[in-house]
């Protein structure tokens, strides 16, 4: 079984510096770049997390980018 799919495996969410999320095993390292949003939890506690916290899935930069633009 594929370890992101495991429904009684534990999970971190995992946050980079452009805002963006990702469900992540709690066994595995954590890649760089990235740190831990929400600590560990069950698979669906985890992805509640992302869908209450990842409203706008444009990069942080994009974000910034935009803004610029529009004043």
């Amino acid at each position: 079984m594929n370890p992101f799919d495991d429904p009684e495996a534990s999970y971190v969410v995992l946050v980079n510096e452009e805002g963006q999320f990702s469900l992540w095993p709690e066994f595995a390292g954590i890649p760089d770049g990235w740190r831990i949003a929400r600590p560990a939890a069950a698979r669906t506690t985890c992805i509640e997390f992302i869908n209450e916290n990842w409203t706008d899935m444009r990069p942080a930069s994009l974000v910034r980018e935009s803004e610029t633009t529009a004043s």
